[in-house]
């Protein structure tokens, strides 16, 4: 099988190419628009299967970390295939996967991020400007969006919490990483991935981050009593750990939001080992250890 998903690094004019290819090839993955970045760019969503509440998908929220989108495509397409030739997909039948069930995917949530940490501050249009002066004297790597706002600290889920630990450790405006913005869910980029969970009544959330081989899956004493039994399973499918983020890490991010506000299972997934951005050369092997625990999270 050739599969459209290949290995090459995911900008947007891919993302614009693989989201045609996907929708022309497999209609019975229903594309969509869910959001537009700062800077218009489309923030592209996938639905599969016809049940209520389904489970979502998440990936690309920080510009470095560009192998989750692969990850999260080829999942997509393997699944796509699967249903519509009547297949397996790691051992389990698509058809019987998604009956009486639905998923919802996103590739990339932060395509304006992801292009300038690929192709630099030109790729933030008319918000050039601001990204140059929040690079200025920075050693770190772009994982923001367009106006230096860190989409994993822009959920609102003690989002006061990390705004004040963000100013201990000096960020105080737009950033390379780690700026939460001006308030919760300020972001357009924020607002596709609440939106698409408040209107489906989503069952629970998955979102890929890389890197560090862990899974997170509790916020606090919203978190419920099954999180733990489904992130035994991700983990003992994956290999990945069970861990617990710290100080800053600790709070406004998708998953921590989906639990406070949903009060159901969220799961923060640190894909592969290294320095972000991963090897592009590692991508099939992190998705081959991925597959079977990625369709699990449908089945629970």
């Amino acid at each position: 099988m050739e599969w459209i998903v290949r290995r090459r690094v995911p900008d947007y004019q891919y993302m614009q190419a693989t989201f045609a290819a996907l929708r022309g090839k497999y209609p019975i993955a229903h594309g969509t628009v869910c959001g537009r970045s700062l800077c218009g760019r489309s923030i592209y969503a996938f639905t599969l299967g016809e049940g209520d509440g389904p489970a979502v998908y998440t990936a690309g929220y920080h510009g470095q970390e560009w192998l989750t989108t692969l990850v999260l495509l080829r999942f997509l397409e393997e699944l796509g295939y699967a249903l519509a030739n009547g297949k397996e997909l790691a051992g389990v039948s698509a058809a019987s996967a998604l009956e009486g069930r639905s998923a919802v995917l996103i590739p990339c949530v932060n395509p304006d991020g992801v292009e300038i940490a690929l192709h630099g501050p030109r790729a933030a249009g008319k918000y050039q400007p601001l990204v140059e002066q929040a690079m200025r004297g920075s050693a770190e790597k772009w994982n923001a969006n367009a106006r230096g706002v860190d989409i994993n600290h822009n959920f609102d889920a003690g989002w006061e919490i990390a705004h004040r630990m963000e100013r201990a450790m000096g960020v105080t405006g737009p950033a390379p990483r780690r700026y939460g913005g001006e308030r919760p869910e300020s972001e357009p980029e924020t607002a596709a991935v609440t939106g698409a969970c408040r209107q489906t009544d989503a069952r629970s959330l998955l979102c890929l981050h890389s890197q560090g081989e862990e899974i997170y899956w509790q916020y606090g004493e919203h978190t419920p009593r099954r999180a733990q039994m489904m992130a035994r399973i991700l983990s003992a499918s994956s290999g990945y750990r069970l861990a617990q983020p710290a100080r800053i890490s600790s709070h406004g991010g998708a998953k921590d939001w989906f639990i406070a506000e949903r009060g159901r299972p969220g799961f923060t997934i640190e894909i592969g080992r290294g320095t972000n951005p991963l090897p592009i050369e590692n991508f099939e092997s992190i998705y081959l250890r991925l597959r079977e625990m990625l369709m699990l999270f449908l089945l629970m």
